[in-house]
Parts: structure tokens; sequence; C-alpha cells
């Protein structure tokens, strides 16, 4: 079954893509930033302005509903192709009352974290640009049937705890609006005496659960820690076992190091066409021998962690000779060179046989080598004389692969500007088992009424 999506802070398109992966059709699409905008338009959706009219955007989409009724997925001679809409601009001047009729099952989005992240001000809901409270007038408006809200792990740390709670609370009743002039304080002691009086309508009441994950467990070859917040409305009754079970981890680091140790993962690569130093995969492997790691339940079902080695696995290889910032390797979309990589204390590169690092948007570049790479080859340092590793940097197609983007997925904007809408980003997979969960459990539950 079919059903339709509605995103905010939609960046440079990561739940876009696992939403449409998982069969949500997008009936609206919001963003900010113009790079992210002209992602977003890159790969077919229809721009309009900020403060445009919702009679307009009703209209557009009354056009599509006709178009997929008769068929007509290509638009006829003289006509232009209606896309779903994307509005670019601020999320505050956009009206989406007029989606209500239409019965929205998702909403989901990223509110801006800079507010919450351990790299931001840390200002908490005093900064401007915590927009959370516009994800819960969106649920006001639309009235969707689930919600899913990514964040960054920053958020649930002791000196912002109490206002997260106070957050989780205000998805589960957003109706209850707060009080001009109130403090979230006191707009947390009304929301408290509400809960647990048990009196709100459950047509405006959502289930709340929070989640946090790191992509690892999720197939993604990235540690990325996460809180995503689930919410179903209550009047669905949505099982909660189901959900549960529908976003239980499904990789683990101990599978792993076990497969590292027991030969497969070698094997895998070098029938893939892989050619592998037999000094790389002897140092790897000893240094998984060395690892104290703890079996946790479940382990022995789970797939392994995918490494860096498998990301790129199939990308043409970059080699020193060929960074040049303009040479496209092979016919892979920004699978493109960038020269002056360095490493230093504190500023390590990425190891191609573990998960990579978090993939961080950066505002000042990258720090910490997470946009470097380590690679198989070895040359002979010019300062030691010693022989030493390779490292590069990592091209924008290889950081997207370790987002799990798909390889045809366009990206707009000069190199810094592609790597900070996919350090904004949702990986895919992770992103694919949120919204296949939303919609395993909103099928089961109308099967049930």
């Amino acid at each position: 079954m079919e059903r339709t999506s509605v995103e905010l802070f939609a960046g440079g398109g990561g739940l876009v893509q696992a939403s449409t992966n998982t069969g949500f059709r997008h009936l609206l699409l919001n963003e900010f930033a113009k790079r992210a905008c002209q992602t977003l338009e890159a790969n077919r959706f229809e721009a309009f302005p900020e403060g445009v009219d919702s009679e307009v955007l009703a209209k557009w989409l009354d056009v599509i509903d006709k178009q997929r009724a008769e068929g007509a997925w290509i638009a006829g001679p003289g006509e232009r192709p209606h896309y779903p809409p994307l509005v670019t601009g601020d999320v505050r001047k956009l009206d989406m009352r007029f989606l209500q009729e239409r019965g929205v099952d998702l909403l989901s989005g990223g509110p801006p974290c800079q507010p919450f992240s351990l790299g931001g001000v840390a200002r908490g809901d005093e900064d401007e640009r915590n927009m959370f409270p516009e994800m819960f007038r969106a649920v006001r408006e639309i009235r969707p049937k689930a919600v899913i809200c990514e964040n960054v792990r920053g958020l649930t740390r002791p000196s912002f705890n109490p206002y997260f709670q106070y957050i989780k609370r205000e998805l589960a009743l957003p109706f209850v609006k707060r009080r001009e002039g109130a403090t979230w304080q006191e707009h947390d002691r009304v929301l408290r005496e509400r809960l647990m009086a048990r009196d709100t309508n459950p047509a405006e009441t959502y289930e709340v659960t929070q989640h946090d994950v790191n992509a690892a467990n999720y197939g993604v070859p990235q540690i990325r820690n996460r809180v995503i917040l689930l919410a179903f409305r209550a009047d669905l009754d949505v099982d909660p076992e189901l959900v549960k079970r529908a976003v239980a981890r499904t990789h683990s680091h101990v599978a792993l190091a076990r497969s590292i140790l027991e030969g497969t993962y070698w094997n895998r690569h070098e029938e893939a066409g892989a050619r592998i130093p037999k000094r790389v995969i002897d140092l790897v492997t000893s240094r998984y021998k060395n690892e104290q790691l703890t079996l946790e339940s479940g382990d022995d079902e789970l797939q392994p962690w995918l490494t860096l080695r498998d990301a790129i696995l199939g990308l043409p290889e970059i080699n020193t000779l060929m960074l040049d910032k303009t040479t496209e390797q092979g016919d892979f979309p920004d699978h493109v060179g960038w020269p002056g990589a360095r490493i230093y204390d504190g500023h390590t590169p990425n190891e191609l046989d573990r998960p990579a690092k978090t993939v961080k948007a950066g505002v000042h570049g990258v720090p910490g080598g997470e946009s470097v790479m380590q690679l198989d080859k070895q040359v002979r340092d010019e300062n030691t004389g010693l022989m030493r590793p390779e490292y590069r940097y990592m091209t924008v197609r290889e950081a997207a692969r370790v987002m799990t983007f798909g390889d045809r997925w366009s990206m707009a904007g000069p190199r810094g500007e592609r790597m900070r809408q996919l350090g904004n980003a949702v990986p895919v997979k992770l992103g694919e088992v949120f919204t296949s969960a939303v919609a395993k459990a909103l099928d089961d539950a109308e099967q049930r009424s």
C-alpha cells in the first residue's frame, strides 16, 4: 500500500530517499538552505518560493493526483512535469493546513540541531534556530498518523535532559498550545498535569518512544550516534511490540570481528575483485584478535557491521596522481579527488576495515580526520624516510556511500557544501528502518481495526 509523507528540514535528502525507498509518496518538502534546495530540485522536486499561497500548492497536488489517476507519469508535449512540491525558505512562513484533508501518514524531519549539538553554542530552547516548535505546529496543522524526529545524541546529555523530556511531552500533546509569554518550564507543568489526568482526545494525542541509535547497528558503514523520536497518533492503537521489533538492530561489532577473524570478510572482498595485501590482512586480523569485545544479547543472529572498505566497494580507486579536483573517476558522479590531506595528533584518518567516523557537516573544515582515509598502499614519508600507509581525502561520492546515499542521487554546490549536506543528513539505511517500521505499524493497525 502506498502511503504519503511530508518532510520538513529535508536537507540533502537522506530521509527523502529512505521514505521513497520504503513506499511513501511525498506531498510536500520544506528546506531553507540554498544548496540543499538545489539538490532536491535536481532530484525531481518542484521548487516554490517562501510564503507561497497554500492554494497554489493544493492545486499543484490536484494536478499530480489527476496525472497519477490517468497513468500519465510523464508530461505530454508542451507540458511541464508536475513533481512533488518543495517550498524553499523559512518554515515559519509555511501554512500546511491544506494537507489535513489529504490524510498524511508520516511527518518527518530533523529540526536544526545546532542548539543541542556538542559543537554548537548549546543554548537550548533560547536559540532562535530551535525549530522543534515548528514541528509541533506542523503536527497540529496536518494531524499525521505518525511522526519521526531525528537529532544529535547531544540532545540527551544531562544539561539538556529536562528540556528534552519537555520536547517529548510536547510531541505527545501537541494540541495543548503554549500560552503566549509562558516559559517552557511553565508549559511543561501544564503538559504533565494533562498527561496525568489522561483526559486528552486520543486523536490529538501521540504515543512517543525514544530510540538512541548507532547507525552502524543498522547496516550503515559509519559510527553515527543519534536519537530518534517516533510517535503514533493514539487513536490508531498501534502495536508497540511490533514497532519495537521493527526497529531492532540488525548488525553488530562482534559479528564483524568474527567475520574478519574467520576470513569470510576478506574472502568476500577478494571475490568482488579486491586486491588486499597480505600485510594489511595480517595487521587488521591481529588487531581484532586483541580487542576485548563483549557479546551482547542477539549478537549471534546479527549481520556484521559494514566497514569503509565495504562502503566504497566497486568505486574506481583514486590515487595521488589523479587528485586534480576535476577528473571524475568512472561513471560515478562526485567521485573527484581533492589534494592536500594531512594527518597529525588529533587528526587521524579513517581505517578501511572499520566503520567510518561520523560524517560531519563542519563549519570551518572537518575536524578530527573524518574526511581522510588511510589506504592499503604504502609510501615513503618525506620527513622520516620510513614507509607509512598512504592517505588522502575521501571523495564526495565515497562520503555519500558512507551515508548510504544512492549513487544516482544528484548533489548541488561546491565540494564543501555537498559535504555539509551529507554531514547534516540522516543515513538512508537508518531512515529506511524507521520509515519501514511506520508503514508496517500502520498496516497492522488498519488491518486490526
